[in-house]
C-alpha cells in the first residue's frame, strides 16, 4: 500500500469511489483520481498529463477520460480531460469544477472537495457525453496513488 493511501481513511476513500461510480452513471466519460504527497513535476499540469498516460486514460474508446490530480502536501492539484473532451468543450469547460475544488481544498475540506467536483464533472460530462445503457466501465473507479 503506498504511503500517500493513509491521506485518506477508508471510509474517505469509499466515499470518493461512490462519487466516482455515481457520475459516471450520468456520462459515458471515465473518471479517475489521482493522490500523491509532492507534485513530481515543476508543472501540475505536466505532471497530471504523466499521470493520465501512466494510468492508461488516453486509451479509453471515445477519448473521454477525466483525471482529477492531488499532490496535497504541495497543494497542487490538476482537473485533466482528454482529447475527445477538449473537442468538443469550450476552452473553460473546467473552471467551474476546479474554482469548487480550490474553495474546498483551501480549508482543507479534501474529501468534500473531490466529491463535489467529479459529482459536477459527470454533470458537465452528460451533456456532451451521455451515458446510454450499452456503456462499459472502461477504467476501474478506485484511487490510485502515487509512492
Amino acid at each position: 500500500m503506498a504511503a500517500d493511501s493513509l491521506f485518506f481513511g477508508e471510509k474517505e476513500q469509499q466515499r470518493i469511489v461512490e462519487a466516482i461510480q455515481d457520475a459516471e452513471k450520468q456520462t459515458s466519460g471515465e473518471i479517475k483520481v489521482h493522490i500523491e504527497k509532492k507534485c513530481l513535476s515543476e508543472n501540475v499540469m505536466d505532471r497530471a498529463k504523466e499521470v493520465f498516460g501512466l494510468l492508461n486514460m488516453h486509451l479509453t474508446q471515445d477519448h473521454n477520460g477525466v483525471l482529477f490530480y492531488l499532490a496535497y502536501e504541495d497543494r497542487k492539484f490538476a482537473v485533466l480531460g482528454d482529447k475527445g473532451i477538449f473537442e468538443k468543450v469550450p476552452e473553460d469547460f473546467w473552471d467551474s469544477t476546479k474554482d469548487l475544488l480550490r474553495s474546498h481544498f483551501s480549508n482543507n475540506h479534501f474529501v468534500e472537495g473531490l466529491c463535489l467536483g467529479i459529482n459536477e464533472a459527470g454533470i458537465q460530462l452528460k451533456k456532451h457525453f451521455p451515458y446510454s445503457s450499452d456503456d462499459i466501465n472502461e477504467l476501474p473507479d478506485d484511487i490510485s496513488f502515487g509512492e
